[in-house]
Order: C-alpha cells, then sequence, then structure tokens
C-alpha cells in the first residue's frame, strides 16, 4: 500500500461520549428523552444533522419543520462545538501506528463526514506530529461519503491509484466508500461498529487493534 484514508470518529479518536453529550444537552433542553451515551455508536456516521436526526423521537422529527430541524440541529452543534475535546481520545497504540506507518513512507489522509469546521482542528489537537497529507472532512456542496467523489479528488490531488490505497473505517459507511472509490476496505474492528458489520460490509482487513496496522498496509518489506 502507498496510502492509508483513516475516517476520523471511531476509527482514529473515541469522540463518542463528546458527540451523544452535545445531543443529549440538546434533547434535555427541550424536555426529549436522552440516550445512552453507547447508543449513539450507531447513529453517526452519515454526517452531524442525521446523528441529530436519529436523536430526536421519531414522532417529533416527523411533526418538525425544516427550520425547526435545522434549529435543533444547529442547537447541537454548538454544544459540540464547545466541548470537541472534554472526553474525546485517541485510540490505545493509534498515534505510534500512524508515526510508524509515516516513518514507512506511507501517505497519510483523513477523510471525514464530519463538518469541515471541526475535522482538522480535531486532528491537529490529538496528531501534532503526524504528516497527514490531506484533511477533509463534511463541506458545503460536496457529498458525504459513501459518495466516492471525494475521496477519487483526494486520491487526484495526491497523484495516488485507489487500488495502491486503504481506507480504514468502523462503519459500513466506510467500507462502502472504499469500494467504491476502488480502495482496499479496512474495518477498524477496535471502533464504535464492531467487526460483524464491518465483515458484512466487505472489509478485506479486520484489525483489531490500531498497532496492527503498520504490519498489514506496510510490512518492512515493503518500505520506500
Amino acid at each position: 500500500m502507498d496510502a492509508a484514508f483513516f475516517d476520523l470518529d471511531g476509527t482514529l479518536l473515541d469522540t463518542l461520549a463528546d458527540i451523544g453529550g452535545a445531543c443529549n444537552r440538546m434533547l434535555a433542553a427541550h424536555g426529549f428523552p436522552q440516550h445512552a451515551i453507547a447508543a449513539y455508536a450507531t447513529m453517526v456516521g452519515n454526517g452531524f444533522t442525521r446523528t441529530v436526526e436519529r436523536a430526536l423521537p421519531p414522532q417529533v422529527l416527523a411533526a418538525l419543520s425544516p427550520k425547526e430541524r435545522e434549529e435543533l440541529t444547529d442547537e447541537a452543534r454548538a454544544q459540540y462545538a464547545a466541548h470537541l475535546y472534554d472526553q474525546t481520545v485517541p485510540y490505545p497504540g493509534m498515534t505510534e501506528a500512524l508515526a510508524e506507518l509515516a516513518g514507512r513512507g506511507m501517505v497519510l489522509a483523513v477523510l471525514s463526514n464530519k463538518p469541515d469546521a471541526w475535522t482538522e482542528p480535531i486532528i491537529r489537537h490529538f496528531f501534532p506530529d503526524i504528516p497527514f497529507a490531506l484533511i477533509h472532512g463534511a463541506r458545503i456542496g460536496l457529498p458525504l461519503k459513501p459518495d466516492p467523489h471525494v475521496p477519487l479528488a483526494m486520491l487526484a490531488e495526491l497523484g495516488l491509484e485507489a487500488q495502491r490505497c486503504a481506507y480504514v473505517g468502523d462503519s459500513d459507511v466506510d467500507m462502502l466508500t472504499a469500494r467504491n472509490a476502488g480502495m482496499l476496505p479496512v474495518g477498524a474492528a477496535w471502533g464504535f461498529r464492531g467487526a460483524p458489520e464491518l465483515r458484512a460490509a466487505g472489509a478485506r482487513l479486520l484489525p483489531e487493534r490500531p498497532a496492527q496496522l503498520p504490519e498489514l498496509l506496510c510490512p518492512p518489506c515493503a518500505e520506500k
């Protein structure tokens, strides 16, 4: 492999407590039922707006106008923006694995459905010494994963061939993204969704720990 692209939430970082906490504070402010933090593991992955919609009671969501939905999403967004780093942590061994991959000559990049305004600051905060070539979050006017438009554009910008690159993620959305773009789907079994979902979604590799990534993606014999 020449490059490894990474999802953010549930792959590089355990962000669930901060995302869930933000949504729960919005729900509580309007008298809606809150969720256990673990329940948010199945709500994330398709962008922040979709996470908020999944957190809202279905009957409430159905009755909201588009403007009201936007207002509630903006409330949760503001809550999250104020608490980006409260409980978020890198997965154990992730920083070391990324450093090892970079040291072996692999190009590293991040592609997330998290809003772009949060994606780069979070990555730079938690991985200040990792030389990511590109960091791309959700941007207005561009399709979210699993649409291949953005990953293909990133590959072109970096001059990389899809078949020589891996995409590492923790959800079915990520595995479909990799397949749609012609990249190697690598399932982060340590993340939010777990190995069964990743296997069913077409993961070709299923490391259980970040520490396994260097040997799987760029063994010493393949160093550049």
